[in-house]
């Protein structure tokens, strides 16, 4: 007789309610958009659909509503010129892309039909460390529904990491032992009652068993303001940065050891400081240091993305920033007042 534990049979419960709301999300590009960027034996390798469109990747997402809406990683949905198709029980489907979100790294799609099982959303912020969770999507991108199981190893993890070719800052992270592979990205981390708990979202590359979750309650206030107002509502200065720690200080040599770099474009389109954003409307620019919101050091222990967390758009914020000049010594410590957009 083979006894199976209470919480092996609360897992495979999880799993087959949940796996269900589970999808792909492929993403396509018209051949002249490819092949002028990779090498012609690769290109004439890579995929195509029924419509001559080169497939270029494919990462996981998951209902959460029964009239098609879908989560997802913004950085999964990222590339404005693709086009991207939910894939559902074999099925293909065009998706319209609701919102990007850069704050969070999340992404809402909506396909059309009716009665898609989702998943319910869990309460993230109940979490506990050693608690069970299981992580679901399309691992390599090539094995559909994959299964991982872990438990919480960390919880408000603050993590840099390179995502699309981009440096990312990322907060309040939940961290697993559950294995997150390419291709997972965008798929759900579940608890045991089959409720969405989390986003996968990114890995430590290089290092085994440590994979990173965006909070689904950070998704709930973004499916509630796109339902209401029919996009995100909440602030954004406007800037990609990278925390300053003194590795960074010495990398740059910069004048300070905390506050929020911000970084250089690295690839067209990815300005550090965003055009017509609040940021630059009161002078910003890239290589620019912030140093202080209403007074308080910008850190690991608050950053940016914590400080918008307290205010709504439409307040203003007191903003000290060292400002760069030819050189680190002659740059200037200004401030000044932003009206959060």
């Amino acid at each position: 007789m083979i006894f199976i534990s209470n919480e092996y049979q609360q897992t495979i419960k999880a799993v087959e309610k949940a796996i269900p709301a589970v999808v792909a999300i492929l993403m396509f590009k018209s051949p002249e958009q490819v092949k002028q960027k990779i090498d012609k034996t690769i290109f004439e390798q890579l995929p195509r659909d029924k419509n001559g469109l080169v497939r270029l990747g494919s990462c996981s997402g998951f209902f959460v509503s029964a009239d098609g809406y879908v989560l997802t990683n913004r950085h999964v949905v990222e590339d404005e010129e693709a086009f991207y198709e939910v894939v559902w029980k074999h099925r293909h489907y065009p998706c319209q892309i609701l919102a990007r979100d850069e704050m969070t790294d999340l992404a809402f799609l909506k396909i059309d039909g009716k009665d898609f099982p989702y998943l319910s959303l869990g309460d993230s912020s109940k979490l506990k460390l050693g608690q069970t969770v299981i992580a679901i999507g399309n691992a390599l991108s090539e094995f559909e529904n994959t299964v991982s199981r872990g438990i919480i190893s960390g919880l408000s993890r603050h993590v840099q990491t390179d995502l699309e070719n981009m440096n990312r800052e990322f907060s309040g992270l939940i961290q697993t032992d559950a294995a997150i592979n390419p291709g997972n990205s965008g798929g759900p981390l579940i608890n045991l009652f089959g409720e969405a708990i989390g986003v996968n979202t990114a890995v430590v590359l290089g290092v085994e068993n440590i994979g990173f979750t965006i909070p689904i309650n950070q998704a709930r206030v973004i499916l509630k303001d796109i339902k209401q107002y029919g996009k995100i509502y909440h602030p954004n200065l406007g800037v990609r940065y990278l925390l300053i720690d003194n590795d960074l200080q010495k990398e740059h040599q910069l004048p300070f050891n905390y506050g929020a770099f911000l970084i250089y474009e690295t690839l067209p389109g990815q300005k550090g400081v965003l055009s017509g954003g609040a940021a630059e409307k009161i002078g910003l620019k890239e290589g620019d240091i912030i140093l202080e919101i209403d007074g308080k050091k910008i850190n690991k222990d608050y950053n940016l993305t914590d400080v918008l967390k307290e205010h709504q758009v439409g307040e203003k914020i007191k903003i000290t920033f060292w400002h760069q000049g030819l050189s680190a010594q002659a740059g200037e410590t200004k401030q000044g007042e932003i009206k959060l957009e």
